[in-house]
């Protein structure tokens, strides 16, 4: 189904009003709640350039400089709509690129005095001062210089020329290295996320080439003409394209294409990624077009500019401006976001005014900020804008009294919300907030760089913070939610492929808490957070999972694999019986969608999904799992059999034993097994209820669970030292239960005598030395080993019944 709407935006270009028609289709939102853009622009004409504007920069979030071919900088100030003149440059210097070095890094402030590189047609560049004054020009390339950025640190240049050649400077202008040279000119480059790699244009191809000498470069055809401009986004590591071939590419940092434009009429002569990665903006010939990070276009515009030659995002990425072929300087803003939860939907009318409507009363409220809103997050019963300045928290109960605290230095890039609190991320850190505006932690951890996390590396539950290490992406980071302070012993959890998405379930007790991973092999992983000193158990759910999300009333989840939609009704399943997860499984044809849908959210039975087109499409999930889910959750096993008797489904009795074996109730799990025809497992359960002690019947659920290790301490602890090696000799662990019988010094001939009885039923003879040794000097009697056994059983059957008599005296004191 898509979501569309129709409206109208202004430009005053020289004094004449034109309309345009915006189609704008539902964007992607973060949470529960789809958004929409409106791109609306407008062009200041207070004092405009004589020639064509070849590059434009910004300062702050209101303050931007360009250069144009008349050899003029001005500086433009968005609050007052002020126009100066900066600098009037040297009649030889013609300017081509220009970028500031940057203000901050992970949060902190740079020392060094604000300046910009300009670069132009007569090999140099020029190191200049916010004032317009020269500081440095240095002797760069022959013929023109095409392109100059500094990197993400400030602590290096690389500019790209007409001669082929890139080269890598030091911040004071000292040639570092020529890092490659070509036959043709280069008219683009950026640096990769990390600033370990370079992305440069070469003809119709492009090239990512590692600082590292020995490292390897990959090369592609990307366009079928010229590439004349890339970006690449240091948030979501994917890379921009275009080309004369009047076509723009998105594409992954491995060169594989992800999405490709239709023709254009004219070459694409600019393109750039929004801080956060979410959008990008695309600049050709009377043309602006604003597009999800996915690549379909949310708005097109079509100003009377000519070529848009360079175009720049503001740092908090709500303004957006171009540098045009007619000497003007174009402005736009992102107006019309739109966010839902439940009956509520708020839209962002202008950018500081919010409109709240419920939709069952249709009452309308009217929300003003005194400065620009950057951020917003509606979920949970509350709505959480951040400003430039200060964030907003609103109670969906009562609009008119927000709670309103002041924000540190640093633009909010990320919030995630919870039932109990928030998460605002920003380039200093990231800091959790009660829904009384109260810091509850800030978690921090080596080399943290806040200003790269986005929604897919970070994850929040009511107890838990999990953080993708952009370091090392096969580790992910985890911290307590109310102290700030890693989880256990501190130790990460480790993978062993690099992982690109990670989600914490959001319900039950913080011991149960369970991830969700995706790997660059597109699996899905499950393990649990908190796993008290032992291995994490990380078990794989499935395989070609595109992304998922988990629902927000019950651990249910749900995720786009391959071609069809996948609900794992109990994920936890796979760690108590795991044969049971392809019975737990809820599957939708894909067909219904588009191709490449992306899952925005799964609230009760609905989930949201984005298709490759832009267009929502809604896909409900029946009702019974989650009501099941409570069931279990409160004990109600009698209420639980009754629904899956109601409901007639062999995915929701494979789902009841599942939960009932988890919390030991084995009168449910017997007949949960019964009725989806498993018989070997309700044997099992028969033999589990006749164990002479609990120990033991604890022993054979770890068992029954998977789990050996912890089923034979289970036994050691409670001294029945022959259920421990009669564990062993089932499974066949001959090693192991000769060990246990040496090491207590008893039923070493039982290990013997089952070992020989092993060996005759297959004809083989015995080759193992240590039971060679022991066979020797041990006399294997069938009559004595079957006494000593039941003498076993009937000590560990006297011992349970004490402890019962003890137990029930104690009770009646």
């Amino acid at each position: 189904m898509t979501v569309a709407t129709s409206l109208n935006s202004r430009a005053v270009i020289n004094s004449t009003t034109i309309h345009h028609e915006i189609e704008n289709i539902a964007a992607k939102g973060t949470q529960t709640y789809p958004f929409y853009y409106v791109f609306n622009y407008q062009a200041f004409y207070i004092r405009s350039h004589k020639e064509l504007v070849s590059c434009v920069g910004w300062t702050t979030s209101d303050e931007l400089y360009s250069c144009s071919e008349d050899h003029q900088i001005l500086k433009w100030n968005l609050l007052t709509n002020d126009t100066s003149l900066v600098v009037r440059l040297p009649e030889d210097i013609y300017p081509i690129d220009l970028h500031w070095f940057p203000k901050a890094i992970g949060g902190k402030k740079q020392t060094q005095t604000e300046i910009f590189v300009l670069t132009s047609t007569d090999g140099k560049f020029h190191l200049t001062s916010k004032i317009g004054r020269i500081e440095k020009s240095v002797e760069a390339h022959k013929g023109a210089v095409l392109a100059g950025r500094w990197n993400y640190d400030g602590t290096a240049l690389i500019t790209a020329g007409e001669d082929g050649q890139i080269k890598i400077w030091s911040k004071s202008g000292m040639l570092r290295s020529t890092l490659a040279s070509q036959g043709s000119p280069v008219y683009s480059v950026a640096w990769g996320p990390d600033s370990d790699r370079i992305l440069y244009t070469s003809g119709r191809q492009l090239v990512i080439k590692p600082l590292q000498p020995s490292s390897k470069v990959i090369q592609w055809k990307a366009h079928d003409g010229v590439v004349l401009k890339v970006d690449w986004n240091s948030v979501n590591d994917l890379i921009l394209s275009g080309g004369e071939d009047c076509k723009y590419k998105v594409w992954d940092s491995f060169g594989r294409l992800l999405y490709s434009s239709s023709s254009h009429d004219y070459p694409v002569t600019s393109l750039s990624w929004a801080p956060d990665g979410e959008v990008f903006a695309m600049g050709s010939f009377n043309t602006l077009r604003l597009c999800d990070k996915t690549g379909w276009s949310y708005a097109l515009e079509k100003p009377n500019t000519g070529s848009v030659f360079s175009l720049a995002w503001s740092a908090d990425g709500t303004q957006l401006a171009g540098a045009c072929g007619n000497g003007h300087v174009i402005f736009a803003h992102v107006v019309e976001q739109h966010w839902e939860w439940k009956n509520i939907v708020i839209t962002l009318t202008k950018r500081r005014t919010m409109q709240v409507r419920n939709v069952i009363n249709d009452a309308v409220d009217v929300l003003e900020f005194r400065d620009r809103v950057i951020k917003a997050s509606l979920a949970y019963g509350h709505l959480v804008v951040a400003t430039s300045l200060q964030c907003y928290v609103y109670n969906s109960r009562n609009w008119n009294t927000p709670l309103i605290f002041d924000l540190k230095e640093g633009t909010v890039s990320l919030i995630l919300q919870t039932e109990k609190h928030f998460l605002l991320v920003d380039g200093a850190g990231l800091y959790t907030f009660s829904y009384e505006g109260r810091l509850i932690s800030s978690p921090k951890f080596p080399g943290m760089r806040a200003d790269i996390l986005n929604a897919q590396g970070v994850s929040l539950s009511n107890d838990t913070i999990a953080i993708r290490d952009k370091s090392d992406e096969k580790v992910i980071l985890l911290f307590d939610a109310l102290t700030g302070k890693a989880l256990g012993d501190g130790k990460p959890l480790t993978h062993k492929l690099e992982v690109v998405e990670i989600a914490l379930d959001q319900c039950g007790p913080s011991t149960e808490r369970k991830i969700a991973l995706i790997d660059k092999n597109r699996d899905l992983y499950l393990t649990s957070v908190r796993h008290l000193g032992r291995e994490p158990k990380i078990c794989k759910m499935g395989s070609m999972i595109l992304n998922m999300a988990w629902n927000d009333v019950a651990n249910i989840l749900c995720g786009i694999q391959d071609n069809q939609f996948t609900v794992w009704y109990y994920p936890s399943v796979v760690f108590t019986d795991k044969e049971l997860l392809p019975k737990t499984l809820y599957i939708k044809d894909g067909s219904e969608f588009s191709r490449a849908p992306h899952i925005l959210n799964y609230v009760r039975t609905k989930v949201t999904l984005r298709q490759g087109d832009g267009s929502l499409v809604y896909s409900s999930v029946p009702p019974y799992p989650a009501l099941l889910h409570e069931y279990s959750t409160s004990a109600r096993w009698e209420d639980a059999l009754r629904l899956c008797r109601f409901a007639k489904d062999q995915s929701l009795w494979a789902c009841l034993a599942g939960m009932a074996v988890a919390n030991r109730e084995l009168t449910t799990a017997e007949m949960a097994y019964a009725a989806i025809g498993e018989l070997p497992r309700v044997q099992y359960i028969n033999f589990i209820k006749e164990q002479p002690s609990k120990e033991s019947s604890l022993a054979h659920m770890l068992l029954f669970s998977g789990q050996v290790q912890e089923a034979e301490a289970t036994l050691l602890q409670a001294g029945l030292i022959y259920q421990a090696i009669q564990v062993n000799i089932d499974l066949f662990n001959w090693e192991r239960a000769l060990e246990l019988a040496v090491k207590h010094k008893t039923h070493v001939d039982t290990v013997l005598a089952y070992r020989k009885k092993f060996l005759q039923k297959f004809g083989r003879k015995e080759t193992n030395k240590r039971f060679l040794q022991y066979a020797e000097g041990v006399e294997v009697d069938w009559e004595k080993i079957q006494a000593k056994i039941e003498m076993e059983l009937s000590k560990e059957r006297e011992k349970a019944a004490n402890a019962s008599v003890r137990s029930s005296l104690a009770s009646r004191r």
